[in-house]
């Protein structure tokens, strides 16, 4: 069993007794966030340009602002909540937050746990490496040390390949062990990686994963609010629509990522 299947059996278990006799409510979800007048958002805080923590020490990306952009089409304001990203689901089925904004790749595993709104961007897996490197290809990774995060769907991939592997919290550390010689690969989604990179001057050399099609990331809130889901889909179509989307990827990231 993987850690990732682990990490999600642990969380469904945990929120398995919130669950029973909390039916009739759930549809009331966004109700009580209305009344609230604020929607929790969670992210990791460890994902450059996407979601990170600034020099003024508060929470900045493409992930917040389009989080904060859905809650204000919605009427709310947006508490950004950030937490390890390994937990994050379990948070959620806890409720410690109301959404997870933070670059998830919808998978069917995570879907079976929570709903997905989106996805809101695209993008695919790739492989990066120092300059010169004799990894070139997948099959170069056997025998050598990959960098990945605790948590991303990347870990069990690699796990499923063999690879020996070392993980770490977040993307800033990767580029670190990277740069400085202790994992000979790391394996992240492409855009974020390659942003960061060459924000920091990090020289690099990357190939894609053949075997693996580009996937989507999407909003995670609990099961059993479809008005909820609905209304922050209308939101996002809604900056889709009007520009406001394509303005925010353009701020943060520099591309249309949809």
């Amino acid at each position: 069993m993987t850690v990732r299947r682990t990490i999600l059996k642990s969380a469904i278990a945990a929120a398995s007794l919130a669950v029973f006799g909390l039916t009739a409510a759930a549809a009331e979800e966004l109700d009580t966030l209305k009344e609230k007048g604020v929607i929790r958002i969670s992210m990791s805080g460890a994902y450059p340009p996407f979601n990170f923590v600034n020099d003024e020490n508060k929470v900045v990306g493409f992930d917040p602002a389009v989080g904060t952009e859905i809650a204000k089409r919605m009427g709310l304001e947006a508490e950004i909540v950030t937490t390890a990203w390994d937990g994050i689901i379990g948070g959620l089925l806890a409720n410690k937050y109301d959404a997870i904004v933070g670059s998830m790749t919808i998978t069917a595993e995570r879907d079976e746990v929570v709903d997905f709104v989106g996805p809101y961007y695209s993008d695919k897996r790739a492989i990066f490496t120092k300059p010169g490197s004799d990894i070139t290809s997948l099959a170069d990774l056997d025998g050598k040390k990959v960098g990945l995060t605790l948590g991303e769907t990347h870990e069990d991939w690699a796990r499923a390949k063999g690879y020996s592997i070392n993980t770490y919290k977040g993307l800033p550390e990767l580029l670190l062990e990277l740069e400085n010689g202790r994992v000979d690969a790391i394996v992240n989604d492409s855009i974020a990686a390659i942003l960061a990179m060459t924000a920091k001057g990090q020289e690099f050399a990357m190939f894609d994963d053949p075997d693996t099609k580009p996937f989507g990331a999407g909003i995670a809130i609990r099961e059993g609010n479809p008005e909820l889901a609905a209304a922050m889909q209308a939101a996002l179509d809604s900056m889709m629509e009007d520009g406001t989307y394509l303005a925010l990827a353009e701020k943060w990231i520099g591309a249309d990522i949809r």
